[in-house]
């Protein structure tokens, strides 16, 4: 039978392309100063979303005011900065944002609950307590991270890692935050909606109209759809369209009732210990271990989106384990400083590299000193921590979406006529959805997760870990890019393998040098295999 055939000058597939193109900036360059500044402030603004959404949720549940809220926003802030920093400079050195994790959720709210604090009547008691035990258990759980990474666990790993094996990781990464996304903007859809739609249109439409403004609208469209509609929300505000609206709905649409600005100082540095002295507790602590191993996936696959956007070649596992290290050292920081959760490598952040088409390292480490900045100076980081969250969702809808269709472009290294990809690539994307939605579920209608036995900390570590897309994908695909066929000829090219296999070891590709050595000439003293 004749599947197809053709002449010679028909059309031909696009060619595989190790680096992306059409990348304005890569890894090693830089826009001009004025541009890089207004970038990185873009790339810290994405960010704020996501310290305040996860402190809003955490510091009430222990027992905090507004005043404590403001506190730790600014400690995440001010950790996120160093942590960034020091990824850009000695981790992977690639162009990512390290913020706040929705993986440490679960335990910190197991802790918030505990029944350990029912003694305590002070509610700013409470909350020191919790955040002291939240603390320790971060500590210990940082070990964990830097073991894995610096000891070089995570490094034989990535060797037996394939763009096949990839691609759901990279696609769940991006897809599995899909709950901050619209169902987040819907709480006040007249001020999301808009959102959405200014996003969109600034930076998908407005470029092609103007082609001498290109750049502008495409590398500021957040900018200034943020600034447009938080214009438009204050209107809204002012002119009464909440006063007599449900309290949720205030608390989502207003502008003037986060509490943020006025509980906020004008200056306060925080400082290692600032909440207490850390308290351990062994159940505690595997549980955050569990959210640190969900972290290194997560961000492994962020990691991944980040490098393609940034244009620079696949990273070799040894630098991917680095990384993995130096976010570990970020945990440990996180549970000095006391930031009620840990560090993960940000989705939105690697998202926005794609949308602005810059991926230089020089804009996000300049977003990293307005973390710095910002968190010092409480006033004037709480204005803009006010902006609705909705805001924020809207742009997430697009973000999350560009992290995603990263690791759709990863499909052009695999044999997509092969059964055995088809099969591994449908099956782990469909269970890395399908898992996480029903134990999130059941947690919702149930009140607790669906390994409900006699151990907290056993339940936790269950719900934690199948309540993560990426984990469940990545463990899926994993799993089945290695043992099934595996002993066919056909399967190392099927799967991707031969495209990566140059960039293993350091020293194979000279591009590799070129994005991923350490500054100072200090791979002279750290080397890397």
């Amino acid at each position: 039978m004749i599947v197809g055939g053709g002449k010679s000058d028909e059309f031909q597939p696009f060619p595989v392309k190790d680096q992306l193109p059409g990348v304005d900036f890569c890894l090693s360059s830089a826009p001009s100063w004025p541009e890089a500044i207004l970038l990185g402030f873009q790339h810290y603004l994405v960010m704020l979303g996501t310290s305040v959404l996860i402190s809003s949720i955490l510091v009430p549940l222990m027992g905090g005011g507004n005043v404590e809220k403001a506190d730790v926003i600014n400690t995440i802030l001010f950790v996120s900065g160093i942590n960034t920093l020091l990824q850009t400079l000695f981790g992977t050195r690639l162009p990512v944002v390290i913020g706040a994790s929705y993986a440490y959720i679960i335990p910190s709210i197991s802790v918030a609950l505990s029944r350990r604090y029912s003694f305590i009547i002070d509610p700013r008691q409470r909350f020191k307590a919790s955040m002291r035990d939240v603390q320790g258990s971060l500590i210990v759980a940082s070990f964990f991270t830097m073991i894995i990474g610096f000891f070089g666990f995570w490094r034989i790993i990535g060797r037996f890692f394939s763009p096949l094996a990839a691609i759901p990781l990279v696609i769940l990464t991006g897809l599995g935050l899909y709950a901050q996304g619209f169902p987040l903007l819907a709480r006040c859809i007249e001020v999301g909606l808009p959102a959405l739609v200014a996003v969109v249109f600034l930076s998908q439409y407005v470029p092609h109209w103007l082609k001498s403004r290109r750049g502008i609208f495409e590398r500021f469209a957040i900018l200034f759809s943020v600034a447009i509609i938080w214009a438009y929300a204050e209107i809204l505000t002012a002119a009464g369209a909440y006063d007599n609206r449900a309290p949720q709905t205030q608390f989502s649409c207003r502008t003037d009732r986060s509490g943020l600005i006025s509980a906020a100082p004008w200056i306060r540095f925080p400082y290692p210990f600032q909440w207490g002295r850390p308290r351990f507790n062994a159940g505690d602590a595997v549980a955050v271990m569990a959210a640190s191993f969900v972290t290194i996936i997560e961000s492994t696959g962020t990691f991944i989106a980040a490098s393609r956007y940034a244009s620079a070649t696949p990273m070799p596992p040894s630098v991917l384990s680095r990384g993995v290290g130096w976010l570990g050292v970020g945990h440990l920081l996180d549970g000095l400083f006391g930031t009620g959760s840990g560090s993960t490598a940000s989705v939105e952040n690697a998202g926005l590299l794609g949308l602005t088409r810059v991926g230089s390292r020089r804009v996000i480490q300049i977003s990293a000193l307005f973390m710095l900045f910002f968190s010092v100076l409480g006033k004037f980081g709480a204005v803009l921590a006010s902006i609705p969250l909705p805001i924020m969702a809207a742009l997430y809808c697009l973000l999350f979406a560009y992290v995603a269709s990263a690791g759709l472009g990863l499909l052009q290294f695999c044999n997509l006529n092969s059964f055995r990809t088809k099969f591994i690539l449908g099956f782990s994307v469909f269970m890395g959805l399908s898992v996480p939605q029903y134990f999130n579920q059941h947690l919702l209608v149930s009140g607790h997760g669906p390994v409900n036995t006699g151990s907290t900390w056993f339940n936790n570590v269950m719900q934690v870990i199948f309540s993560s897309p990426a984990t469940v994908g990545i463990i899926v695909a994993f799993f089945l890019d290695c043992t099934h066929s595996y002993g066919h000829g056909s399967v190392r090219r099927d799967s991707g393998r031969h495209w990566w296999e140059k960039f293993t070891t350091f020293s194979t590709d000279t591009r590799t040098e070129e994005f991923y050595s350490l500054p100072a000439n200090l791979n002279r003293f750290f080397p890397s295999f």
